[in-house]
């Protein structure tokens, strides 16, 4: 198990030396190492097991630092970023050669963001360079929302993790490119389309990729357990079926067919944002329980239902 604490010098120090540390952000936890340190990236690359086609995301800790990184930030990617930084929303601008090939995998544009977590944030003010962080976990499986999350999978793979608590967004953060000025968002996540669009109008929406992703996180199939995940609507239970096997995911209440242990409610008030905020947490708990299989019911498009029905229509994509 890896040592846990709020010891920002030690994690400093860790970091400075190339190595790796687990960080809290609003969304998920990340594993960080020096973004402008080939050694430590291909450290992120292998301790994920990480496929180094799929690029990470840098987190810096102010405006002027992106600019240090960057060519130049669009108008609307300005705008942006006075509206939702700190926060879950992510740039893909056009690199300077600073940031490394290796975290961009190959690209000419650099995912970037400033994290809205205290903790992580004063860590980013007391470095002297960016951080790579893509989710601390194996690569492809469910994404970490708290200390044990990181513990049970990279406890044995790096030594510290900086405890900030409970990640409170919960889904990763939204990634935003631009072509010729034009808004398109790469990956749904914890700021909604709405609200984007109510900062710089209407965006377009890239679906996934089954190869060479242009943005962290845009491979089709991702954010998985291990054991099998359907993605459907639970009308009625197929007459074969075995309840006591079965695991589900429902956005408000329980279902009557299936034991009340073996479900998971996302939120009972109908809260999108607690909802998002419980869902990585589902999958794992879905995973660590004696069944055979997960079914997980959508949840309503709109605002953060898009970014949960991404995620559980990538889960189920290992079928």
């Amino acid at each position: 198990m890896a040592e846990s604490g709020r010891d920002i010098l030690k994690a400093k120090n860790i970091l400075q030396q190339d190595g790796l540390v687990a960080i809290p952000t609003e969304t998920v936890y990340g594993l960080a190492g020096n973004a402008i340190s080939e050694e430590a990236v291909v450290k992120i690359f292998e301790v994920k097991n990480r496929p180094s086609f799929d690029p990470l995301i840098v987190h810096v800790a102010s405006i002027e630092q992106v600019e240090e990184m960057v060519l130049n930030i669009p108008v609307k990617a300005k705008e942006l970023a006075a509206k939702f930084w700190p926060g879950p929303l992510t740039l893909l601008l056009r690199k300077q050669a600073i940031i490394p090939d290796i975290v961009s995998s190959g690209l000419d544009t650099v995912a970037i963001r400033i994290p809205d977590h205290p903790i992580t944030l004063e860590l980013l003010h007391h470095l002297g360079f960016p951080l790579a962080a893509p989710s601390a976990n194996p690569f492809g499986y469910v994404s970490p929302t708290t200390i044990k999350h990181v513990n049970d999978q990279l406890g044995d793979k790096i030594p510290y993790i900086l405890d900030g608590g409970d990640c409170h967004v919960g889904i990763e953060s939204t990634i935003i490119g631009f072509q010729d000025e034009k808004p398109e968002i790469y990956r749904l996540g914890g700021i909604a389309v709405e609200d984007i669009e109510s900062v710089i109008g209407k965006v377009g929406v890239k679906y996934h990729s089954s190869s060479k992703p242009a943005a962290p996180g845009a491979l089709e199939s991702h954010y998985a357990p291990g054991k099998k995940v359907e993605l459907k609507e639970i009308a009625s239970l197929d007459s074969a079926a075995d309840p006591e096997q079965i695991g589900l995911i429902r956005f408000m209440d329980l279902y009557p067919g299936i034991p009340e242990k073996n479900q998971v409610i996302l939120s009972a008030t109908g809260d999108l944002k607690e909802a998002a905020k419980n869902l990585f947490s589902a999958l794992r708990k879905m995973d660590e329980m004696d069944i055979q299989y997960i079914i997980a019911e959508s949840v309503p498009e709109i605002g953060l239902g898009r970014a949960i029905n991404d995620r559980l229509r990538r889960a189920s994509a290992t079928c």
